[in-house]
């Protein structure tokens, strides 16, 4: 058994196959697939992709590089992540290679995420890209008010940034990245990180893992990225499956376990 914790179904790019991707996810061995938000203004179209496939799960949240525009309050986090099939509040957190968003409104609209997902109990979705020393120290200061629960998703960052979030409590997890020829202290990186917070994801329909890359990504190829990771992990694909989907249940709690066939 797979999860797919991260990917983005409701992009245009699924727009013409989007009942073949979900049926070869489910002939790779997929048995869930949360597919992420990232306007929260789209979120109709979010449910919309939950409730057409049993085995889609949703987030609600702002991506950092939409966050000039979308500035959501908490109350309206929390009353959008009641719907059954929100498992997560999310993806939210900073971007300073992209995006030229302030960073002090950056930070405020992300803290706005972080208090929203300790309202509610359900894990937060972290986008990071280059603000490591500003993602630990918010992390650092937010855990302090309270415990919430969170994942580093397609983690890039440094080392440091990822023994900060283990500490803290959070998972990381790995997207198709891993797989490339050149990322071998990205793979350094994820040997150090516990078994017990590995999580794998496609980010599709971005960086789609080897043999694949070049190509549009999609939920299936998340088996790709799942074996090098075991390879990394000193695993049998097997054993990572088991692993990182267990930990997937065990982080999005709302989400229901598959019923998977003896």
């Amino acid at each position: 058994m797979l999860i797919d914790s991260h990917c983005h179904l409701d992009f245009s790019d699924f727009a013409s196959d989007r009942d073949g991707v979900v049926a070869r996810a489910r002939a790779a061995g997929l048995k869930r697939m949360i597919t992420i938000s990232t306007r929260v203004a789209k979120f109709a179209e979010i449910r919309a992709l939950a409730e057409a496939y049993e085995d889609v799960f949703c987030t609600i949240g702002t991506h950092p590089m939409n966050a000039k525009e979308e500035q959501v309050s908490v109350e309206e986090l929390i009353a959008l992540a009641q719907y059954e099939k929100c498992v997560g509040i999310g993806e939210a957190g900073l971007d300073y290679h992209y995006d030229d968003t302030p960073h002090d409104l950056a930070a405020q609209v992300f803290r706005t995420h972080i208090a929203a997902a300790r309202e509610t109990g359900l894990p937060l979705v972290i986008h990071s890209r280059d603000a490591d020393d500003d993602m630990a120290k918010i992390l650092e200061e937010e855990m302090g008010k309270g415990a919430f629960k969170a994942i580093l998703h397609c983690f890039t960052s440094t080392r440091r940034l990822a023994e900060a979030g283990v500490a803290l409590g959070l998972y990381v997890s790995f997207s198709g990245l891993l797989t490339f020829k050149k990322s071998d202290e990205l793979r350094a990186i994820a040997r150090g990180v516990p078994n017990e917070r590995l999580l794998v994801e496609t980010d599709a329909p971005y960086l789609a893992p080897v043999p694949y890359r070049g190509k549009r990504n999609e939920p299936a190829y998340v088996a790709e990225t799942a074996k090098v990771l075991a390879e990394v992990k000193g695993l049998t694909p097997a054993e990572l499956a088991a692993i990182t989907s267990a930990n997937v249940l065990r982080l999005f709690t709302k989400m229901p376990a598959p019923v998977v066939a003896a």
